[in-house]
């Protein structure tokens, strides 16, 4: 009987640490969490092909390891890639549909993506933790219009990075989703089609979504 007391004493103390820490009580035992996102063809009249693909986020200790595949995406180009949510608040991200093309000129611009889906967050580029939203290490789709991404990070400094960006929030990939990027220079888009500071909207236009859901731990 005395074991079970100091087991479950155990047990609190780690969920304490973990709710410190902002992380769950399994993590904080160094088992294993796994998220997982589908992702769907988004603007696939503009792209002329249905991207998918799947991301898998798997966290062990304090390390997150992320891996995305991805078909069907413009070949031969490199393509931003990042989980997006809400900065303020607690709202859970949704991956937009068409009716959230508000100018109704049959594309799902970025700008048009917020409403729903809130705004850039962590990117999977070469440096997650720079939390740098556009830049040239993002991955290159070959020439069958596919490609794979794998890196693994250290979850302590990427959650410092981003609760300084976003302060008050934290990762929660659950209530975050995951979106592709990118078509090519060629693509002619109407002026209605809108974008973020000076990024050219061909760059950062959404190809495929899908919602970050915790499957195993």
């Amino acid at each position: 009987m005395r074991l079970q007391k100091n087991s479950f004493a155990v047990m609190s103390l780690a969920g304490v640490l973990a709710g410190l820490a902002g992380i769950s009580v399994v993590q904080a035992e160094n088992a294993d969490v796994t998220y997982k996102a589908e992702l769907s063809p988004l603007n696939s009249k503009t792209t002329g092909s249905d991207a998918s693909g799947e991301a898998t986020f798997t966290i062990a200790g304090d390390k997150l390891t992320i891996r995305i595949t991805a078909k069907g995406v413009p070949p031969n180009m490199e393509h931003l890639q990042h989980f997006h949510g809400f900065a303020m608040g607690d709202r859970t991200s949704k991956c937009p549909t068409t009716r959230n093309d508000k100018n109704g000129d049959g594309i799902i611009d970025i700008v048009e993506t917020e409403q729903v889906a809130g705004t850039t967050m962590v990117p999977f580029d070469a440096d997650p933790i720079g939390m740098s939203a556009v830049n040239d290490t993002f991955p290159r789709a070959g020439a069958d219009g596919s490609f794979s991404y794998e890196k693994t990070v250290s979850l302590k400094p990427l959650e410092e990075a981003f609760t300084k960006k976003f302060p008050g929030q934290q990762l929660d990939l659950d209530r975050r989703v995951v979106f592709l990027h990118g078509i090519p220079a060629s693509t002619k888009l109407p002026a209605t089609v809108a974008s973020l500071d000076h990024i050219p909207a061909l760059v950062v236009l959404p190809i495929a979504c899908g919602a970050i859901k915790k499957i195993r731990d």
